[in-house]
């Protein structure tokens, strides 16, 4: 789970919508959140999936986490894996992969 910038932002970023069946289609829906890569942006309504990428919190003012598509990116071609091509891992899936490796007994 992320935690977002102020209850307002949680409260977008959660939205459903019980008539609609995506936040491009709810006009109701204003933010969508990637977890894989970090990115917040504003929901286009025209149908598609598009969102316009915002940097800072419409509500509390507050500097949103820099993307981190790129690295993604970078972390799967390091892997030798083709987004494009190759099934993409379940931990690249959502925001899990940024995670900080877990320790072994061994090396505490």
């Amino acid at each position: 789970m992320t935690d977002h910038c102020c209850e307002v932002m949680t409260t977008q970023v959660s939205w459903h919508c019980d008539r609609h069946d995506t936040p491009s289609t709810c006009p109701d829906a204003l933010i969508r959140f990637s977890a894989r890569f970090q990115e917040y942006g504003l929901v286009i309504h025209d149908g598609g999936a598009s969102t316009l990428g915002i940097e800072f919190c419409p509500w509390c003012g507050q500097r949103l986490p820099e993307s981190q598509r790129d690295r993604w990116f970078d972390e799967l071609e390091r892997r030798g894996i083709d987004p494009w091509e190759d099934p993409i891992p379940a931990e690249f899936q959502d925001g899990g992969w940024l995670a900080p490796p877990r320790q072994s007994r061994d090396e505490r």
